[in-house]
């Protein structure tokens, strides 16, 4: 590679790489490296947080190394707080399961099907017995996980942890052993226990893993880490036009993290867009279509991102109506808060009752006050900003 990929490789959406010299040997040797990507399927979908390390797993993989997803299905029964402070529920096997196959599925909207190996904890840990624990957890002392910053502070303000939670970071250390891993990636958040994969690697005689950290990309909120829990997430498996609609309600102030972590817009482009910005001679909302129309394009094609903006114009800046709309056979006179639940437009009583309230839902262009309206067979309704419903 060239100076130049090296950079783009090692530099662009990159936290930290520890170690870093190291790294660029294993680079130079030519060696086919095998690269860990690990996910725990307590939720089925990934959102465009998840993208930023998948992207440089492709990358990886382009350069002609292979790819291992570890597919956590033990770590999923036992929850990681993963610095939320809550503890996780545990899962049965068939919701790991259902979970991590609509995870793959979306998984390789980024990362290149044929070129990675998947492999399941429970092929190992399967054969796990009481013995085997020990031996593994002999290998670590409390002080070493209290340095877990999410455990320490649960510690300090008196909140309970579970004994299986400190399991967690020694299997997915132990899955880095079983697979021989050369390079693990994850989010700087993982960074603990990207870490302990490598000492208990060197405990065991292996060479040690690099552990490559990806930043945390900030939800559509604009301040907190983008989650499904928080709900500030875009998740890669929503429509193209959704997808457009969300990117376009960020925050200016998080448009070159998203192009530098999420597309392949080169370094110089984005430099000379930021300085367009800068000196007022380009319009944020343009440099912001772009952004929607390059994450489009990756997840879709660059005709499903064209079709979306121009949705996008047609509906939020002309004000005119979706081409589609979802229809919905009335079957009798109901107040709108049941019409909107029966048509599955929101998901509960209470939810269509809080966006009455809040002045986001409108009949026919005419916003509703009565949570109890009638509304008219043939009545077009609007909820929030990209919801419509017709009625037939």
């Amino acid at each position: 590679m060239s100076n130049q990929q090296f950079s783009y490789l090692l530099k662009r959406g990159v936290a930290e790489i520890i170690v870093a010299d190291e790294m660029m040997k294993l680079l130079s040797s030519k060696r086919k490296l095998r690269l860990k990507e690990g996910f725990d399927p307590s939720f089925p979908d990934i959102h465009l947080g998840h993208m930023v390390a998948l992207r440089k797993l492709r990358q990886f993989q382009e350069l002609g190394h292979q790819v291992v997803l570890i597919v956590g299905d033990w770590t999923a029964q036992i929850g990681d707080p993963s610095g939320v402070s809550i503890t996780r529920p545990m899962l049965s096997a068939t919701e790991v399961k259902a979970n991590a196959e609509t995870y793959m599925k979306q998984f390789f909207k980024v990362v290149d099907r044929q070129k990675t190996e998947v492999r399941w904890q429970s092929e190992w840990f399967g054969k796990f017995t009481l013995s085997d624990v020990i031996k593994l957890t002999s290998r670590f002392t409390i002080a070493q996980l209290m340095a877990r910053e999410d455990f320490s502070s649960r510690y300090d303000a008196g909140r309970p942890i579970a004994l299986t939670e400190f399991l967690y970071p020694l299997l997915q250390a132990y899955d880095s052993v079983e697979i021989k891993a050369d390079v693990e990636f994850g989010g700087i958040d993982q960074k603990f226990n990207l870490l302990t994969g490598r000492e208990l690697q060197t405990m065991l005689g292996q060479t040690p893993q690099q552990c490559f950290m990806t930043p945390l990309l900030i939800g559509t909120d604009g301040s907190q880490k983008m989650s499904k829990s928080l709900g500030n997430y875009i998740s890669v498996a929503e429509p193209p036009d959704e997808i457009y609609g969300k990117v376009m309600s960020l925050p200016d102030s998080l448009i070159w993290d998203y192009f530098e972590l999420v597309t392949d817009v080169p370094d110089k482009e984005l430099a000379e867009l930021k300085q367009g910005v800068k000196s007022e001679h380009l319009n944020p909302m343009t440099a912001k279509k772009r952004l929607a129309h390059e994450i489009v394009g990756q997840l879709y094609d660059p005709k499903a991102a064209t079709e979306a903006e121009n949705s996008f114009t047609r509906v939020f800046q002309k004000r005119e109506l979706p081409e589609e709309i979802p229809e919905f056979v009335q079957p009798g006179d109901m107040p709108i808060t049941q019409l909107l639940v029966k048509s599955g437009t929101t998901e509960s009583g209470s939810e269509a009752h809080r966006l009455i309230q809040a002045g986001s839902v409108s009949v026919n262009g005419q916003r509703v006050i009565n949570a109890y309206e009638i509304v008219p067979k043939g009545s077009i309704i609007k909820v929030g900003k990209r919801r419509y419903l017709k009625l037939t």
